[in-house]
């Protein structure tokens, strides 16, 4: 393999390495737009252990993920290498405790 890896190897790697990866805008601790926001507070809010990208700082990741999980928006959310969706269909997941089912096994759970 390459050095450089293609975009799409790039957005592969980055969903199989983390069972739960956010594309969003900004990072978790500073999001960039208010659907970032409210998908970090969710997943902040179940304790979920997740990765995520700025694609603020990568012009070709940002319009690559958009492609490769044929979604047009950002925030995108992958659970074991699959589009969950975006902060939409995320917040009706939560709302429905859908959410928290799909993710049961990923939320941390209290040993204090």
């Amino acid at each position: 393999m390459s050095f450089y890896m293609t975009v799409k190897e790039q957005i592969t790697n980055l969903v199989s390495k983390h069972p739960i990866m956010l594309f969003m805008k900004g990072i978790p601790a500073q999001p960039q737009c208010g659907f970032s926001a409210r998908v970090v507070q969710i997943l902040d809010f179940l304790k979920v252990k997740y990765h995520s990208f700025d694609v603020l700082s990568n012009e070709n990741i940002r319009q690559g993920i958009k492609e490769y999980g044929n979604w047009p928006t950002i925030p995108q959310l992958y659970v074991n290498k699959e589009l969950l969706g975006g902060c939409d269909i995320v917040q009706e997941m939560f709302q429905s405790g859908e959410l928290e089912k799909s993710l049961s096994s990923f939320i941390e759970k209290s040993t204090k």
